[in-house]
């Protein structure tokens, strides 16, 4: 990276890049944010997740910027108030939803404001809920009412390549209909075709009229790479695939080892400067 990046925006995935593995946000990540604001570098955060499951980062991070929750299927102020949301396409939740049980996979459906499941002993059911300070709510099956609803539908297992199998699967089968891609290695999110960090991206240039070749990205897995490839810059995760890293513009440490902190400093803010 040299001094002719003009970085106005940094935006960051949440999971395995701005919070370690257990979920936390250190006090280095906290002071980074700082200086970013004091470079005049404004700061944002997407993440599969919804929008209330970041709540938390508001207040440490003293966010400003529009959140992008569910991969940019809503998009919210900090004050939680939509700003503009993407719902799939009722017979493509279906599609979906038959997919994912189709490839043995357990499924979960998120609305704007509900997590809806059918086992609360299900695998991830509790960390999930652990992560995202909210229970979800058990059903006995995902209705025609719930899936009209769907911002986000994910399929999970603790079998990672029948995960990634079944992304193949959800991208082939649903093409253009929608965004189908690994947020975790045990999660696949399908959401709207608009959904996506590539568009997450797109929609944050308009709002803070910030050009895309102005725009940092950082993030640790496949569907991290649609805002890669928006983006001016690039950074992935010292603790992402060789896949992801290859398609990224530099690298830096884990999120174990600080990694969002030290890119800040060595990418983002020595440019700034």
């Amino acid at each position: 990276m040299t001094g002719q990046h003009d970085i106005r925006l940094f935006l960051a995935d949440v999971d395995g890049a701005l919070v370690t593995k257990d979920k936390v946000l250190t006090e280095a990540a906290k002071a980074a944010v700082r200086e970013l604001d004091q470079a005049g570098v404004a700061f944002a955060i997407t993440s599969g997740r919804p929008p209330r499951g970041m709540s938390m980062l508001i207040v440490p991070l003293a966010l400003r910027t529009a959140i992008a929750g569910f991969n940019g299927g809503v998009l919210v102020n900090p004050d939680l108030s939509v700003i503009e949301s993407h719902t799939l396409d009722p017979a493509v939740a279906k599609q979906t939803v038959k997919l994912i049980l189709d490839q043995g996979l357990d499924a979960w459906v998120y609305t704007e404001t509900e997590w809806l499941i059918r086992d609360k002993k299900a695998p991830h059911v509790a960390r999930e809920a652990w992560t995202v300070k909210f229970d979800a709510k058990l059903v006995a099956s995902f209705t025609d009412a719930h899936l009209t609803h769907a911002v986000k539908i994910v399929g999970i297992s603790d079998d990672l390549d029948l995960v990634a199998a079944c992304e193949k699967s959800a991208q082939r089968e649903l093409g253009a209909k929608a965004s189908a891609a690994r947020s975790q290695p045990y999660y696949l999110d399908v959401t709207h075709p608009r959904a996506n960090k590539g568009t997450v991206v797109e929609t944050l240039s308009r709002l803070l009229n910030i050009l895309p070749a102005q725009i940092a990205t950082m993030g640790d897995m496949p569907n991290d790479v649609l805002m890669f490839r928006k983006s001016g810059f690039s950074i992935a995760m010292g603790n992402a695939s060789d896949e992801v890293k290859a398609q990224a513009s530099a690298v830096t440490d884990s999120n174990e080892n600080e990694g969002f902190a030290k890119a800040v400093r060595k990418f983002v803010l020595r440019t700034a400067a």
